[in-house]
């Protein structure tokens, strides 16, 4: 069965926009949970312009399913600009302390809106390798934000990681524009096809929703798991959280 880890991003970026602690982020967490959520994914950035660290740590207290903490690895500590709220102590250190059931690494940088591209391991595979190394070390299973490309998915394989997790936006693009969707698709499942050659767990994420999400589980092979926010948050204002994280489970082929 494939595990849906709910993003709680934008859950926090509303509560960021007021001084205030609503929505509560652990609170949100156990409610998904108690809809049938299988896991939790945070990505804090060091600007905490959504999760904080305080977030994770918070968390990391209470969650009882899979908690995958997503970022980039290269991002280091920075002081906090905003009263009342903690300093960032980097990601890897973040990382070490907490020792998540999963980290993503993301390549992305605080210019991003979102993150927009998987990693390039010709340029920054000897980069990646140790820090996957050592999250191994600590217990920690690894994945790596990718693009459908076999040849870097061949090389995310040398770098030790456990898991990929497939950049889905060209698929979720596709799908509205009802443009080129097979086309596409097949990239994805012959992405899937060489992690599974690799022997990489598969993960997917970024831009899936209600709508795109049922052809996307059935087409894929391997797919373990996928991290979903934006669309799902949105869904809930209109639905309702639990019944939004119920109809992703259905979209997943769960009932």
């Amino acid at each position: 069965m494939i595990a849906l880890s709910v993003n709680l991003n934008k859950i926090a970026l509303i509560r960021n926009s007021r001084d205030t602690h609503n929505p509560d982020i652990p609170a949100h967490a156990q409610m998904c949970i108690d809809a049938g959520a299988d896991g939790i994914t945070v990505h804090p950035r060091p600007d905490q312009r959504h999760i904080r660290a305080s977030d994770c740590f918070d968390l990391a207290a209470m969650l009882q399913v899979e908690f995958n903490i997503e970022g980039n690895p290269m991002a280091g500590p920075r002081k906090s600009e905003r009263a009342g709220v903690g300093d960032y102590p980097g990601f890897m250190e973040l990382v070490r302390e907490i020792r998540p059931a999963q980290c993503t690494l993301v390549p992305d940088g605080d210019a991003q809106l979102t993150s927009d591209h998987g990693f390039d391991l010709k340029r920054d595979g000897n980069t990646v390798a140790p820090l996957i190394e050592e999250l191994k070390a600590l217990g920690v299973r690894t994945s790596l934000f990718m693009d459908p490309e076999p040849e870097q998915i061949r090389l995310a394989a040398q770098t030790g990681a456990d898991r990929i997790e497939l950049y889905t936006e060209s698929y979720a693009r596709a799908f509205a524009s009802g443009r080129d969707v097979d086309t596409i698709l097949a990239h994805f499942v012959r992405a899937a096809e060489v992690a599974a050659e690799e022997g990489l767990g598969l993960n997917a994420g970024h831009d899936l929703d209600l709508h795109n999400l049922p052809g996307f589980a059935r087409a894929v092979p391997g797919l373990l798991e996928v991290s979903i926010g934006h669309a799902l948050t949105v869904d809930a204002i209109r639905m309702g959280l639990a019944e939004t994280v119920a109809g992703y489970q259905r979209a997943l082929g769960k009932h």
